[in-house]
């Protein structure tokens, strides 16, 4: 700081030098060499001058400091946007008084008709996000409940504090990471069980063969009596071994499901052979079965097996849920849908399913039926995810359950 004011005392002594100088040339009129004196004395402050402002003048690195960024060209802009506009994710704008708009394409499309349904929901759900958070949000949509991973970064424009989120769906990778875990969950129970069991109802019904061949060798009633009450134990021993192991061996349709063979599938065809057999068993309850494939259909590309066995256990749910009604029903209907998808919907009239079960219903094991095992529906999505598809479950606005498969 004092070297910069020593120049700048220098340079004013130097440019009042000149000054003088200039003074004593005017007044020498005429002659020559006073001029060329005034001249030559002239250099040495000039000199002067030049070294100060050359030491005075700011360097090139202290301008671009002080100076504003300069705005990214055309060019730039545009090309900045188009990578926002196609990025992986929806990207949302979140203002400071919570109002919330789609930044990109992937945005709009979360908005669009058919994907979310309760749009302000999902507005509230990102406005209230901490800033710099991530949260796994769930929303309804017509194939269903889904989820989100949301990430949200904070940051201010032209003075004003905005939030960015980033929504992420995730709902088919927790769907194949969760059935990958149950598969791998149920294939060792059942290998374990199975090990087990086995010998337990091996050896009781040779411990039973032992006794038969005992028995003429026992004497008095009290041994008779021991003797009965061992077989009774041994063979209901026998015979639970024996259930145990069938109802683990039912399980094993979860983990040792065979890979699909796709095929090309006439919807017409199929929903033909469903009809011939399910509909004699609610024809004898006095219901109705109804099955449509709307026109323009496409083509579905699946194991034509599974599909009509996920199919059947659908309308097997439905008809033991409309026990008891007076005029039970059920449809099963194809169309297509936006994005040149198909969409199958499975619907009854029955009671529905409550609220807070719908979390579990796809969990294996999982039943409030009596008698029930809890495959069901977990070996319906096991087959339809193996076919490319989804299964979900739809809270229809008329009552009843509604799942719908789309592909």
């Amino acid at each position: 700081m004092a070297s910069r004011r020593v120049l700048q005392l220098k340079a004013a002594a130097a440019i009042l030098a000149l000054m003088a100088l200039a003074a004593s040339a005017q007044a020498c009129g005429d002659a020559p060499r006073l001029l060329v004196l005034c001249a030559l004395a002239a250099l040495a402050p000039g000199w002067v001058v030049w070294h100060a402002l050359v030491r005075l003048a700011p360097s090139a690195t202290q301008v671009a400091a002080s100076d504003p960024v300069p705005l990214r060209s055309s060019a730039d802009a545009l090309a900045l946007e188009a990578r926002l506009e196609h990025a992986p994710v929806a990207l949302f704008l979140i203002e400071a008084r919570g109002e919330v708009a789609p930044l990109n394409a992937n945005a709009r499309q979360f908005l669009a008709p058919g994907r979310v349904l309760d749009r302000g929901k999902l507005f509230a759900q990102l406005a209230a996000q901490p800033a710099q958070g991530r949260a796994l949000l769930a929303f309804d949509t017509e194939r269903g409940l889904e989820r989100a991973m949301v990430a949200l970064s904070a940051l201010t424009v032209q003075g004003k504090p905005q939030r960015v989120a980033a929504l992420l769906p995730v709902e088919s990778e927790l769907e194949s990471e969760t059935l990958n875990a149950w598969r791998q969950l149920v294939q060792v129970l059942t290998h374990e069980i199975m090990n087990s069991l086995t010998p337990v109802a091996s050896l009781s019904s040779t411990a039973q063969g032992m006794l038969l061949e005992l028995q003429p060798q026992l004497e008095g009633e009290a041994a008779a009596g021991l003797a009965m009450d061992l077989t009774m134990a041994l063979d209901a021993i026998a015979r639970r071994a024996t259930s145990l192991a069938d109802f683990v061996g039912s399980y094993r349709s979860l983990s040792g499901m065979l890979e699909p063979r796709p095929e090309q599938i006439d919807l017409e065809a199929l929903f033909a052979r469903l009809t011939l057999l399910v509909e004699p068993a609610w024809q004898a309850r006095g219901g109705e079965l109804r099955m449509l494939v709307e026109p323009g259909a496409p083509v579905l590309v699946a194991d034509p097996g599974q599909i009509e066995q996920a199919l059947i256990n659908l309308l097997k749910n439905a008809l033991e849920a409309t026990v008891g009604m007076a005029a039970p029903g059920a449809t099963v209907h194809a169309r297509l849908v936006r994005g040149a998808r198909l969409r199958i919907e499975v619907s009854d009239n029955g009671p529905g399913v409550p609220e807070e079960l719908l979390p579990h219903i796809f969990t294996p094991f999982f039943t409030t039926r009596k008698g029930g095992r809890g495959i069901g529906l977990a070996l319906v999505r096991q087959l339809v995810h193996g076919n490319g598809g989804t299964v979900r479950h739809v809270r229809p606005v008329t009552g009843g359950a509604r799942f719908v498969l789309s592909f």
